[in-house]
């Protein structure tokens, strides 16, 4: 999965020869799990149709401020584009255009949209051998990016006037392949190695039956996918689970027991730098474990159970420089149960969850936590999407590891 996946793109398309490039461009963003919208310059459309823009992005394109030739046209809101995107791409970027970045001319949508806009810009210069070498347009790509822009470098080979040098746009898979080094360079987690445990474990009776519970492991996954877009490397030891999940930042290990989990976590957990608990393991498994079905008689039957390893005890206890979260599912004395919990296991950190509250726990999209750091200061949130939870947690590891 790319680190563009999910992202809100918008191209700007200006009018140079290498604007046929541009549907491969929007081609790949597509591929890689982005949303793209595109605004051109009026001169753009000698180049490339919108029409061939707006198929392939399954989005309308714009390219002015309305349409004169309809009388009830609206106003296409520049603003709005520009806080819509979380990337924003100027390809090809003309001199002309470039020079009108940097003065603020926004004669035209393409120009206003940039000024809008609130997300990082990129843009991938494209014009002949004399104006790449002219001293202001040298001057202009230093000034867009002391304003805070980045640029993509221009390529060297032959030109549209037939000279030889630099100035072509970057190739449409160059230009992807910069934003998403780009981007993973810039993610806080770059580098990372993360550790979750998730969802339950099954303890066996027989062949048939078990011992479980009804988590479902969507948390654990959720934070594997929040770290990754963050930029870690994930472990993820994932119990009995229905969910699959790939991503190139996610290394899945399936467990079905506790003694798989244990065993798992023991292996990975000195090379980690964040381990999160997340998993609801049994406490308890039965002592023996039937070979055969075990059949129904006509009296009562009992199991003898025993102690599991206690993996976030046992990840506390040989604790050395990682961050460790752990998790609490209570349904009385919620507080102070997790209170003692971040204590006695030697936590960084504890997500504290109840039962009581609707939305919350095993199974659902949702839920609703709250947060005690080794301070025992307490940061409460309302009831929130898996996905957003998640990010509420990285959010407050990266605050309490920087502190």
């Amino acid at each position: 999965m790319s680190v563009l996946s999910g992202k809100k793109v918008l191209i700007g398309v200006t009018a140079g020869i290498a604007a046929y490039k541009t549907a491969n461009l929007v081609r790949l963003f597509i591929k890689a799990g982005a949303e793209v919208r595109v605004v051109m310059t009026p001169s753009a459309k000698d180049f490339i149709t919108p029409l061939t823009l707006s198929t392939l992005s399954k989005n309308p394109v714009y390219s002015s401020f309305f349409e004169e030739e309809d009388e009830n046209a609206l106003w296409h809101n520049h603003v709005e584009m520009g806080i819509w995107a979380d990337l924003m791409v100027i390809a090809p970027a003309t001199a002309n255009t470039l020079s009108k970045m940097v003065s603020g001319s926004s004669d035209n949508l393409l120009v206003a949209t940039y000024l809008s806009a609130k997300c990082p810009v990129y843009f991938a210069p494209a014009m002949d051998l004399d104006m790449y070498n002219h001293p202001s347009t040298h001057q202009t790509f230093e000034k867009l990016q002391e304003y805070g822009n980045i640029m993509i470098p221009s390529e060297s080979g032959e030109l549209a006037s037939g000279l030889v040098g630099p100035g072509r746009m970057a190739e449409p898979s160059t230009i992807v392949r910069f934003i998403e080094n780009d981007i993973l360079n810039k993610l806080p987690l770059k580098g990372t190695k993360v550790l979750i445990t998730a969802g339950p474990t099954y303890e066996a009776i027989d062949p048939v039956r078990f011992i479980g519970n009804h988590s479902s492991g969507r948390m654990g996954v959720e934070l594997a996918k929040a770290a990754s877009n963050l930029g870690a490397h994930v472990n993820l030891i994932l119990g009995p689970s229905s969910i699959q999940i790939e991503h190139s930042q996610i290394k899945v290990t399936r467990v079905v027991s506790a003694q798989e989990m244990f065993d798992t976590v023991v292996s990975l957990y000195n090379d980690c730098d964040i381990a999160i608990g997340a998993a609801a393991v049994a406490d308890y498994r039965p002592k023996y474990v039937s070979d055969q079905k075990i059949k129904k008689t006509g009296g009562e039957f009992s199991i003898e159970l025993e102690r599991t390893n206690d993996i976030l005890k046992w990840m506390g206890a040989e604790k050395k420089n990682q961050f460790l979260v752990g998790f609490a599912l209570e349904t009385q004395n919620e507080e102070e149960n997790a209170k003692n919990k971040l204590k006695n296991k030697n936590l960084d950190l504890i997500v504290l969850n109840s039962l009581n509250d609707k939305g919350a726990g095993f199974k659902g999209q949702t839920n609703k936590v709250t947060l005690i750091n080794h301070k025992f200061e307490i940061k409460a949130f309302d009831l929130k999407n898996k996905s957003e939870v998640a990010q509420d947690i990285f959010n407050e590891i990266n605050t309490l590891k920087n502190e």
